[in-house]
């Protein structure tokens, strides 16, 4: 499978299962199909509220002699109502209890937002913390401590514009390696996928093919005509196409799916490859566009806005 090397060399497969909005009783059957496939790369998070099934996945693959450990590559996160540098490796030590592990292969920040302890998702102004109060120089350096504990074989972020990447990097004794954003050709952050490239971080994009979190909106990544054309030139599927265009700009991929056939088939991915004739076209599609804005953390007299989460 083809890989994004990290600055030790190691090695994350390119294309991993997301878990994002999979059910817990769905996640444990979504994830061992997954393994059976061969999917090496499973991405988790605290927040989906799954980690307990998916541990459960991954040792029953283990049990069966699917993989070893070192065969797997699982990335979590760290909950907004975890920062701070004391609270980053009593959330880890929960996250490895639950996901039966004794380390994880890449840990991130989840989001540049910080919650009182306890909260999961804010209603009031009070439920947030300023990013003055708890900087996220604090919360890097229990990132860090993960790492040098290994407890996490190499750190990074999530959902982090330049600036917060910046702030970081300015008195980070361990420099991050990954940020996952959202990509896809509908979002293709450019300046972003520019700047994490000088400065040596690798991007993971989630949502890679579009999402249907926004109901209302008309834009349907995998509707589009012109990835629906090169699909049908190419004896590829519409999401084919979407997952091989981040690929091929080196990025990695994390689709969700608890589909066992639409599993197969991003896996499948792997075996295409879109000409530059295709590529060309498939950048003229960039239109800005969030499917996950960020909306959903600004509530009155709040400290945080989308703008600031993605441009300040």
């Amino acid at each position: 499978m083809t890989t994004l090397k990290f600055r030790n060399n190691d090695e994350m497969p390119i294309l991993g299962l997301g878990t994002f909005r999979s059910e817990p009783n769905e996640v444990y059957n979504a994830v061992l199909s997954a393994i059976k496939m061969g999917y090496k790369h499973i991405d988790c998070a605290a927040a989906y509220g799954n980690e307990k099934e998916v541990g459960n996945a991954i040792a029953e693959a283990i049990h069966q002699g699917l993989v070893t450990r070192n065969d797997l590559w699982v990335t979590s996160k760290l909950w907004n109502a975890s920062h701070g540098a004391e609270n980053v490796i009593p959330a880890l030590h929960q996250t490895l209890e639950d996901l039966q592990l004794d380390y994880l292969d890449l840990y991130l920040i989840h989001w540049p937002v910080v919650l009182k302890k306890g909260t999961e998702m804010p209603e009031k102004a009070s439920d947030f913390i300023t990013l003055s109060e708890v900087p996220l120089t604090s919360t890097w350096k229990g990132m860090e401590a993960a790492l040098e504990q290994g407890l996490a074989k190499h750190i990074g972020v999530s959902n982090f514009n330049e600036n917060h990447l910046k702030a970081i990097m300015a008195t980070a004794v361990h420099q991050p390696e990954m940020n996952q954003v959202e990509m896809h050709p509908f979002l293709q952050q450019e300046e972003l996928k520019s700047f994490c490239l000088q400065n040596d971080i690798l991007l993971t994009a989630y949502a890679p093919l579009g999402s249907l979190v926004d109901e209302n909106t008309k834009l349907r990544l995998l509707e589009n005509d012109t990835i629906k054309n090169i699909a049908n030139s190419r004896n590829m599927s519409p999401a084919q196409v979407a997952l091989s265009y981040t690929i091929q700009r080196g990025v990695a991929v994390i689709p969700k799916s608890t589909n066992e056939s639409r599993l197969l088939q991003n896996l499948e991915t792997l075996n295409h490859t879109l000409t530059k004739e295709d590529m060309a076209l498939l950048k003229d599609l960039d239109k800005g566009h969030r499917f996950i804005d960020g909306k959903f953390w600004e509530v009155e007299n709040g400290p945080y806005t989308a703008d600031n989460i993605w441009n300040a």
